[in-house]
């Protein structure tokens, strides 16, 4: 028997729901779609053609929510890492306006979700973008207009002697709080979502990597035991996929995100922290973000590491950052502490598209995709439906390989990282 692969040891995978141990894939099956990764994107697009009544199979290579989608910092953010402003200037305004009706759809998706499951994973409102300059705020004020010339109504903006209300760290001149924004336990999310598409009939198969893809009218995806014919195949597998298809490997860049969660904090200390139990990412470049958990903890990531190298001590790189924004947490214990990848693009725009006529895919979220995975599996079924008009906006987009191909897209990342995180210390 092949070895399994467990959860990455961090706080979600200790306090998610109980979920049953799913077998791995044997012999030959068939489907209408067979879909690779049981992450968002793929449970996401899964859901909806099972909804629509699709027979539909999803192929996990580890565990549900293994990945990034289990890994995660939790923070529900809308838009895209570029927002509508970049895309107009690069792309022109039919392609703004296009992903600019998208833009906080994600978010109202997993709400969705959540109350017609009847999911249980924390969900909390608010998602604070908090500014160390007076730069950085005149930013937060021209996204609040923006996004408000796309109707997002659900936004304000915070001054400095606001800020008591949002986090007691007196770091921060001010902030943008989206309150379409929110938290979640991003693991519980996904087993939840996994939960509710077998609930319609669907089969999810885990510890069964996808070792090929062969082409045809009837595709068939393989596995070490088996193989499943489908008409369509839905590629999900983001910063997990591997070589699996080289064509799309050399388009994004796995990169690594640290987490820590503290010790049980008393219940005042808590609140004190984040009295408006907001989730709160800071605007720097190189980004800190964090939230409190439902049982007290304060989770805090950052520490961005491209080519997903995993740092030996993540508590300390970590704690010294939250330390300069909660010093009053010196003497608290640090009780959990891991990595994870997410998938970066060279546009930072996600990458939505299709490999001959029937298989399809969606990668490089760059940072945003709790929320963009949900968009992307209902305009990847509505395309599979035949309704491709959304789908062809994101397709539309160009898809960029990293120069230098796959020996120098490290370094020249790390030295523009290098670049970017001196311009957030020297406050330009």
């Amino acid at each position: 028997m092949s070895q399994t692969t467990e959860h990455t040891r961090s706080y979600y995978a200790y306090s998610a729901n109980p979920s049953p141990q799913r077998p791995a894939l044997q012999g030959s099956q068939q489907a209408d779609i067979c879909v690779v990764g049981a992450g968002y994107t793929g449970l996401s697009t899964a859901l909806h053609l099972a909804e629509a009544g699709f027979r539909v199979i999803v192929l996990e290579a580890a565990r549900v929510g293994w990945g990034a989608s289990g890994r995660n910092g939790g923070q529900i953010v809308n838009s895209y890492s570029r927002d509508m402003d970049v895309i107009e200037a690069r792309h022109g305004k039919d392609a703004a306006h296009k992903l600019g009706a998208m833009a906080f759809e994600g978010g109202k998706i997993i709400r969705e979700r959540i109350a017609k499951y009847g999911i249980r994973c924390d969900l909390k409102d608010g998602n604070v973008f908090a500014a160390f300059t007076g730069k950085q705020l005149d930013e937060l004020e021209a996204k609040k207009r923006l996004w408000e010339s796309y109707g997002h109504t659900g936004i304000e903006m915070v001054d400095k002697a606001g800020m008591a209300r949002i986090v007691d760290s007196g770091q921060y001149v001010g902030a943008l709080l989206d309150h379409w924004g929110g938290h979640i336990h991003p693991l519980n999310l996904a087993l939840g979502e996994a939960a509710a598409f077998e609930s319609l009939g669907g089969q999810i198969f885990e510890q069964s990597a996808v070792t090929g893809i062969q082409h045809g009218e009837v595709a068939v995806v393989k596995t070490a035991e088996g193989q499943v014919s489908a008409r369509f195949v839905v590629v999900a597998g983001n910063a997990y996929l591997g070589d699996l298809i080289p064509k799309l490997a050399e388009k994004t860049l796995p990169c690594g995100t640290q987490v820590i969660t503290t010790e049980r904090l008393a219940p005042g200390l808590a609140r004190s922290l984040l009295p408006g139990d907001h989730c709160v990412e800071d605007c720097n470049f190189l980004l800190d973000y964090y939230r409190l958990t439902a049982d007290n903890r304060l989770l805090y990531g950052g520490g961005t590491v491209y080519g997903a190298r995993d740092p030996s001590e993540i508590e300390s790189l970590i704690r010294p950052r939250m330390l300069r924004t909660f010093p009053q947490l010196k003497d608290v214990k640090i009780e959990f502490g891991w990595t994870g990848n997410f998938s970066l693009t060279l546009s930072r725009l996600p990458q939505v598209g299709r490999i001959d006529s029937n298989i399809y895919y969606s990668q490089g979220c760059s940072g945003h995709g709790v929320t963009f995975t949900h968009l992307a599996g209902r305009i990847l079924s509505e395309a599979i439906r035949g309704q491709s008009e959304r789908f062809d906006a994101f397709a539309s987009l160009p898809h960029y390989p990293f120069p230098g191909g796959r020996l120098l897209r490290v370094p020249m990342l790390t030295l523009g990282a290098w670049w970017y995180g001196m311009r957030d210390r020297l406050g330009v």
